[in-house]
């Protein structure tokens, strides 16, 4: 389209979604936006076409993010391709059903991101993601199924290298849910860099420290985090003693997701670490993690702190969200909490974080160097939230000493 006319080009090569035309189709643009094109085709069917013009390539195009498509269910792998692909940064370049055509793949075409699904035929998911990792690393999203076993293969999924985890769609979560939350995943992923996800995983030896039980009774210590998130939160809560103050955690995570995340924290660390219920009292000792799906708040209940846990709206495409624990934190605990902001991609939080300074909080946010993506805990600095900004492996002691 030129001058908001239509005209006739000869695309000399194209990718075309949902069908492919050979080089040399003439095709009538319709309109243009960061490389991506819609147009008709001589046959009249309307596609989006990546096209690469010899006299005028866009610049956009240089920028795309390019991603591989794992996944055993051709329904599946369709839904991703198609809606990946109306984001104009990224670009779909390529499917695979099993591990075996996603290792040709991934070499030939040399994707930014993969997305992947872990039960898969001929070999699953983890086994490719372990090589994946040894020889030749590349961000990897998993996209399970909704059940306990695809919970706790998507933690292991974690622990070996994979990113970020999404549930895949159905009848908890439409299309339209997960979508927007991958695409997010998607750019948070690209500018993953590995070096600092091997520095997460490498920890500093950090002695619990003890605290005095009478003095952390009415404290609490709210937890924040997204992409990169499952380590830095072991990392934090591995180092807490025995009579920590109560700890409430929202971590992005789908439901059944978050129930094997807590049981497999529980057999790590000193302190209790489980899923939350609603009514659940805030205790030292205990800390609490928002069931995936549901938002998590603090209230005061007569002398006690108790988590409520609610549906409602996403926010900032999230739920839990950060930002409605954070705020609830804010208003009920004020003075008497520590707000820490760990890894992740976006701003959910970062206002919740400003609120809980305002009213009276110590706040820490990790740093850049040591997060696997420094989105919310960047936002919640330049919004003046953070009181200090911390390596991970500082935060545990500095949120104890805050306590005292």
């Amino acid at each position: 389209m030129r001058n908001g006319r239509v005209t006739r080009e000869r695309c000399k090569t194209a990718l075309c979604y949902p069908g492919r035309y050979g080089q040399g189709h003439d095709l009538i643009l319709m309109a243009a936006r960061g490389g991506v094109i819609k147009c008709r085709a001589n046959n009249g069917e309307l596609s989006n076409v990546f096209a690469a013009f010899h006299k005028e390539r866009p610049a956009a195009e240089a920028d795309m993010i390019k991603v591989l498509v794992v996944d055993d269910s051709a329904v599946v792998r369709q839904i991703l391709s198609r809606e990946l692909s109306k984001n104009a940064d990224i670009e779909v370049v390529g499917t695979a059903p099993d591990p075996y055509v996603a290792r040709d793949k991934l070499v030939a075409l040399k994707p930014d991101v993969i997305t992947l699904d872990i039960e898969m035929p001929r070999m699953d998911g983890l086994t490719f993601l372990r090589k994946v990792m040894m020889h030749k690393p590349t961000p990897t999203i998993v996209v399970s199924s909704l059940t306990p076993k695809g919970g706790a293969m998507a933690m292991e999924a974690l622990e070996i290298g994979a990113v970020d985890v999404i549930c895949k769609p159905g009848a908890a979560y439409t299309v339209g849910d997960i979508m927007t939350v991958l695409a997010d995943q998607v750019r948070a992923a690209s500018r993953v860099d590995f070096d600092r996800i091997n520095r997460a995983k490498t920890p500093t030896a950090v002695k619990p420290a003890r605290l005095s039980l009478m003095r952390t009774t009415n404290k609490i210590i709210a937890v924040g985090a997204s992409t990169g998130g499952t380590v830095a939160i072991e990392r934090v809560l591995t180092a807490m003693p025995r009579n920590a103050p109560g700890i409430v955690i929202v971590q992005h995570m789908p439901e059944k997701f978050t129930t094997a995340f807590a049981q497999r924290l529980n057999k790590i660390c000193q302190i209790e670490v489980r899923e939350a219920r609603d009514g659940d009292s805030v205790l030292p000792g205990v800390a609490l993690l928002a069931p995936g799906n549901y938002h998590m708040v603090v209230r005061r209940s007569g002398a006690r702190y108790v988590v409520g846990i609610k549906e409602g709206p996403a926010v900032h495409h999230q739920r839990p969200s950060v930002e409605v624990l954070f705020s609830s934190v804010a208003r009920y605990v004020g003075a008497n909490a520590v707000g820490i902001m760990l890894t992740g991609m976006g701003t959910d939080g970062a206002q919740g974080m400003r609120a809980m300074r305002d009213a009276g909080a110590h706040t820490i946010a990790q740093d850049e160097k040591t997060s696997v993506v420094w989105g919310m805990p960047g936002e919640a600095v330049k919004l003046g939230g953070v009181e200090k900004v911390l390596p991970l492996d500082d935060i545990a002691q500095r949120a104890l000493e805050t306590t005292q």
